[in-house]
């Protein structure tokens, strides 16, 4: 059956043209044509008398190609065309009727014929009446047994799998009785030795002892390993043979990371300009897994600096308590602010994907916003949800990402103003035909306050610039005051329509309409722009350069955008 499998790999290339090999068909079947050239291979020879010599051996190879498809009764003539030097063999292929299947019998019993992951669903090519095809034959026989390996079936085996041809009828009949035997489970789990607490690393364990056997579940394991930031290595390991009782002991063999780590980053983009950013962390400072860390980053309008805390919780790999404090500076156009910052985070991410923050803060901000200024001090508690699914994470081809963030202050509760702020957002990324990508991007906020004048022009809203509604300048929309400083909006609206076309490998070309603005009431006009641009996929991450010009205000002026990073 092994040959029968070979017969079957269609490579692309053999769709290429050969020049010492030329198959017709008649009729035409291009999958018999494919067969025919991939179970053949390349060919050469260095004269005609050479190329007959191949003749025969290519005919019969050729014929059994065609058995693998069903056609038992093709015939081949060979014949050798072309000049002495270059010789061409012709294959001429008449196709017959087909053997088709007339009996089928798939008989799955042992302990897992009950169950839903062995109910395969019957092929239409494994179906009375179809064509004879050795390759859904042998497709049906691997996905039973690729089956029983991943959820355990370890003592599996074929009862009976025959295939009976009869050639002068064209007829065939298909038996696959298969036994699944018993199901195995995973036993307990025993790590290596590392310098972490054993309490720590059987927290990070997702699944109890005695839980069915799925190859998944030992995959997960070893991902969710890796994601804890603990481990530069890790092997996850569970062999049928060490079993006992059906019972299979986890094995992990784990290699700790350095504990410490420093990198260095800069960049550039229109709204701020050239930046610096260095971060220190130490992955791991105790048995318990607690870790801690440092950032700083240095831009012309703004400068900040962080410290932060981390303990893990259950499991540690996705849920911790964050403990931070911070400082940082912003000077943009008419905003001077300086904000102390100290609070804690609760992260945790949940069952179906979305990670999920619950904060509390304690801010001071100074800040002078066009003529007025002032000291604003809030407790503020958060609530936050993010989630990014996509195909990549460097350059994905499909795929898209939401967030949520919700916070607010009450006044006299160490604040002085009652707020509540509530910003969404949403993108999403389609690519059609591998060279076509389509970007949509939206998002919109809105600020309830009692006192909305003090509210701190950190938690006021700006539109415009590389992220928001192209055309505009970093943060030029928003509402002024009367003398026409820029003084942050109650509510956001910015959104985004973008097509891409590759025109070569990790070079593309886009086109886009973006939409929004920052407002004190949603009757105020919408800005509207419009423009191109050129994408690069660099080793770093994607680079965007833009030309942008407001449909709404012509006298702005065409813009140019630039930025990096991740488009979702």
């Amino acid at each position: 059956m092994a040959r029968f499998l070979l017969l079957l790999i269609l490579l692309p290339l053999a769709t290429l043209a050969r020049a010492a090999l030329e198959v017709q068909v008649e009729p035409r079947n291009d999958a018999a044509k494919r067969n025919i050239e991939a179970y053949i291979g390349p060919i050469s020879a260095d004269s005609r008398q050479a190329m007959w010599r191949l003749a025969r051996a290519s005919r019969e190879q050729a014929l059994s190609a065609l058995q693998a498809l069903g056609y038992y009764h093709a015939r081949v003539r060979p014949r050798v065309v072309g000049s002495d030097s270059e010789p061409v063999l012709q294959l001429s292929v008449t196709l017959q009727e087909p053997v088709l299947l007339d009996e089928v019998t798939l008989d799955i019993t042992g302990e897992g014929s009950r169950e839903e992951l062995f109910q395969l669903p019957r092929s239409r090519h494994l179906m009375p009446g179809a064509q004879l095809h050795h390759g859904h034959y042998e497709d049906t026989k691997s996905l039973l047994e690729n089956q029983a390996l991943r959820y355990g079936y370890f003592s599996g085996r074929f009862l009976e799998n025959r295939m009976l041809i009869d050639v002068e009828q064209r007829l065939a009949d298909i038996v696959l009785r298969y036994d699944t035997g018993p199901r195995y489970y995973l036993g307990s789990v025993e790590f290596s030795e590392t310098p972490f607490d054993g309490d720590l690393l059987q927290r990070m364990v997702p699944f109890q002892p005695g839980v069915a056997y799925d190859a998944d579940l030992i995959a997960e394991f070893n991902r969710e390993l890796l994601s804890s930031g603990y481990f530069d290595a890790v092997q996850v390991s569970a062999a049928a043979s060490q079993a006992v009782d059906n019972q299979i002991p986890v094995q992990v063999t784990l290699n700790a990371r350095k504990q410490h780590s420093l990198g260095f980053g800069g960049g550039f983009s229109t709204d701020v300009g050239p930046r610096a950013r260095a971060e220190w962390t130490q992955h791991w400072l105790n048995s318990r897994g607690h870790s801690r860390g440092a950032e700083t980053e240095l831009s012309g309008p703004r400068q900040k600096f962080s410290t932060w805390y981390q303990i893990p919780l259950t499991p540690p790999q996705s849920s911790h308590l964050r403990f931070f404090t911070g400082w940082q500076r912003e000077n943009i156009d008419d905003t001077d602010s300086q904000s102390l910052v100290l609070g804690g985070l609760f992260q945790r991410r949940l069952d179906n994907g979305w990670d999920r923050s619950i904060g509390l803060r304690l801010e001071q901000e100074r800040y002078s916003l066009g003529n007025d200024s002032g000291t604003s001090t809030l407790l503020i508690p958060s609530l936050g949800f993010q989630r990014t699914v996509s195909d990549s994470t460097m350059d994905p081809s499909r795929g898209h990402s939401m967030m949520l963030d919700l916070q607010g202050a009450k006044a006299g509760v160490l604040s002085d103003i009652d707020f509540v702020r509530l910003h969404v957002g949403a993108r999403g990324l389609y690519t059609l035909w591998d060279k076509h990508r389509f970007l949509a991007r939206a998002q919109a906020g809105g600020i309830a306050s009692n006192g909305f004048a003090s509210v701190p022009p950190s938690l006021r809203f700006f539109a415009g610039g590389d992220q928001s509604v192209r055309g505009y300048d970093y943060r030029t929309l928003s509402p002024t005051d009367e003398t026409g400083d820029r003084v942050g909006a109650r509510y956001l609206m910015a959104s985004s329509l973008e097509y891409q076309y590759e025109f070569k490998p990790k070079w593309r070309a886009a086109t886009f309409v973006d939409y929004g603005n920052a407002v004190d009431s949603w009757k105020d006009p919408m800005k509207t722009s419009v423009g191109v641009g050129i994408r690069w996929v660099s080793p770093v991450g994607p680079i965007r350069l833009d030309l942008a010009q407001s449909i709404s205000d012509q006298d702005e002026g065409f813009r140019i955008h630039f930025s990096m990073g991740a488009e979702l």
